[in-house]
């Protein structure tokens, strides 16, 4: 699958991007007083692989329960995601490692962030040495077998549970992600079209266009 141009051939999903805030960001609290997020953005390179993904997605928060599906495709280059709700395009995404660009459908509420998109991508998927030498002062991240936690001063802010080794290929089994701070619960399950260590060849930046 090629999401260049953010192309959707090829894919029968219907539903929304790899991303708890589609939902969780809708929070009864006032953005001015929502707790700051991690800003963390690694550069495509540093996942170490190549991976192009079908996924569905189960979100839970404040007692509602919401079915999702995804289209992911990362290489060398590049971060592609491409989000479809009710038949619609709603979100596109295309990171660089230096520049990221979004197109959003106005139906997404205003708290719905293309940087909280790419953070819990990059906290669930990418290796924990590579996200640890980027953490800002006071934050830390940890794994124990097949749970990994997220931490500020000491404190929990996200655990993420993995059915597979996460060492190897997190994104070949399921993950669960529990956001203490938003207080949402993202289950993910995968399925992976391609998943190569090697570098991927160059691919053309496309920055993301409307549908």
């Amino acid at each position: 699958m090629q999401l260049g141009c953010f192309q959707l051939a090829g894919w029968r999903w219907l539903g929304l991007p790899l991303s708890a805030l589609l939902l969780a960001a809708c929070t009864t609290q006032p953005a001015s007083q929502a707790p700051a997020r991690l800003g963390l953005k690694l550069a495509p390179a540093t996942l170490g692989a190549n991976i192009s993904l079908q996924q569905h997605l189960t979100v839970e928060r404040n007692g509602r329960t919401d079915q999702l599906d995804a289209a992911l495709e990362i290489d060398q280059q590049q971060f592609n995601m491409v989000g479809l709700a009710f038949g619609q395009r709603v979100l596109t995404l295309h990171y660089d490692g230096e520049t990221l660009q979004s197109w959003r459908h106005p139906m997404l509420p205003s708290q719905v962030r293309a940087e909280d998109v790419l953070e819990d991508s990059q906290l669930t998927l990418w290796p924990l040495a590579a996200i640890r030498a980027a953490l800002p002062a006071g934050w830390d991240i940890q794994q124990q077998g097949l749970t990994r936690t997220l931490s500020l001063q000491g404190e929990p802010v996200m655990v993420i549970n993995y059915s597979s080794d996460s060492k190897t290929a997190p994104w070949s089994g399921k993950m669960e992600l529990n956001n203490l701070r938003y207080h949402y619960r993202l289950t993910i399950d995968s399925v992976s079209d391609a998943a190569d260590d090697a570098p991927a060849s160059p691919a053309t930046n496309a920055a993301p266009a409307a549908p």
